[in-house]
């Protein structure tokens, strides 16, 4: 069966010219055990009318998809890892396979690999990927997606049957492989690596075509240098991803600059965590002892990260417009705070200077309380009318300490948001659904032991009520 009637196939990444990729071939797995298929991101782009076998062809033997790339695209990029620059990356254990159209808004999307075999920038690595590592970034796509974050979106997960060795995974480690669904795979160190080889010419070539191909109302607009629009409109979107992670409790743990991609969208979820409770240096990364990308440092490692973006850029615009252009984060970002904060507690707006207020009463509660970081926002979405329930359920005791006193007086202040459904029985449930270390492990222990996915799935199906919950209409 091909691909649904509305599917508008795209190659739009063979512009760029091979000197921005490695054309390469997947892996040939031993099996194929499809685990988890998004059929609501396949009806967003034609592909839903795929059956199972036809969706294992493309996305476990990766057989083209028609009218898109012809072979799989191993991209080339460098970056800072944990801020020591490596000019050795590049797509080792992933490519982009696909292109194809969002047939909601009309944007570029890439289907792009996690696992699917070695390239010419493996490092000695296998280039798989484990199950348990894409049971993780499922879980994490879809909570943040429910959460109201800009994230990539995990497309498929299929189980490969091979065993994979790991120091940090109990081994034989199973394998598998995962098709993610983002609007681009363009990184800062796809810039960074072409400032590296003074590529003035690829470098104008790629700022043009992101123009063109991501930002195309920006493009052309004003007298401003096309590399400041490319920096400008990078900055705005990365953060608002960030202020989006923070309002819910997300870490990623691996924020170097081949992890942050032009379009702000978060992706590629390694050890990323999510706070039992407000602690600015929570970390995600085992392997992070200097606690860089803790919890508290999210935001400053953005910036940091694009003012490497900036200097790739130098040739390209003044040094006083890259600086001025930077120089806008901060308040970007806390505009961005205050809103992700009014999604999270389903509030109306009161006007820039009451929400920031608002906004500073959260989290000077949640610091001094201690409470359950997830469950304040679900316990208060919708503002004062919730008072009753939050004041005998569960966590009562938090309510009526002192420190929550002037937090609930504002909030006392504020209506729902428009067309916000505050009594559905999503919220007359104790706590929401959220994925802290003992639920992983329950989660991961039922698979590992018995091959028994209900929990798994149960779990999706909880992360889909609070999704249709948090954003009812």
């Amino acid at each position: 069966m091909p691909p649904s009637p509305r599917y508008k196939p795209s190659a739009a990444h063979l512009a760029l010219g091979n000197s921005f990729y490695d054309e390469v071939r997947a892996a040939v797995f031993p099996e194929h055990i499809l685990r988890f298929r998004n059929q609501a991101a396949a009806r967003q782009t034609g592909l839903e009318t795929l059956d199972e076998a036809e969706w294992i062809s493309h996305f476990g033997h990766f057989q083209p998809l028609p009218g898109t790339l012809e072979y799989p695209l191993a991209l080339r990029y460098h970056g800072h890892q944990f801020r020591h620059y490596n000019p050795d990356l590049g797509d080792g254990r992933g490519f982009l396979f696909a292109q194809l159209y969002d047939l909601q808004d009309g944007r570029l999307l890439d289907l792009g690999t996690k696992g699917s075999g070695q390239t010419p920038w493996s490092r000695a690595g296998d280039g798989r990927l484990t199950l348990r590592g894409g049971v993780r970034e499922v879980l994490a796509a879809g909570m943040l997606e429910a959460l109201g974050v800009n994230t990539s979106r995990a497309f498929s997960l299929i189980e490969t049957g091979e065993a994979l060795q790991r120091h940090d995974e109990p081994s034989p480690a199973r394998s598998s492989v995962l098709v993610r669904l983002s609007h681009s795979h363009i990184r800062i160190g796809t810039f960074q690596r072409l400032a590296a080889l003074q590529d003035r010419p690829a470098l104008e070539k790629l700022v043009a075509y992101v123009l063109e191909t991501y930002f195309p109302q920006a493009a052309g607009t004003g007298d401003e240098a096309p590399a400041i629009t490319l920096l400008r409109e990078t900055t705005r979107r990365v953060a608002q991803t960030g202020a989006q992670w923070m309002a819910a409790g997300f870490v990623h743990g691996v924020l170097n600059t081949d992890n942050i991609n032009i379009t702000g969208e978060s992706f590629d979820y390694g050890p990323w965590r999510f706070l039992p409770s407000w602690d600015d240096s929570f970390t995600a990364a085992y392997f992070d002892h200097s606690r860089l990308y803790a919890y508290g440092r999210q935001p400053e490692t953005l910036l940091w990260n694009l003012a490497r973006l900036a200097e790739s850029l130098i040739e390209l615009a003044s040094y006083d417009d890259l600086v001025a252009t930077l120089e806008q984060f901060p308040a970007l970002y806390h505009d961005a705070l205050d809103r992700a904060w009014l999604r999270r507690l389903g509030l109306a707006s009161r006007g820039a200077e009451k929400d920031r207020t608002l906004r500073e009463a959260v989290s000077v509660f949640l610091r001094a309380s201690g409470m359950p970081f997830a469950c304040f926002p679900f316990d208060w979405f919708g503002g004062g009318c919730r008072a009753e329930q939050a004041l005998q359920g569960p966590r009562a005791s938090f309510y009526l300490s002192q420190d929550f006193a002037p937090l609930r007086a504002i909030l006392e202040e504020y209506t729902s948001a428009s067309g916000i459904q505050t009594r559905t029985a999503f919220f007359a449930r104790e706590a929401p659904p959220d994925i802290l270390t003992d639920t992983m492990d329950a989660i991961w222990t039922p698979i590992a032991k018995n091959d028994d996915w209900s929990v798994f799935y149960g779990f999706l199906n909880e992360i889909e009520k609070m999704k249709e919950a948090y954003s009812a209409p």
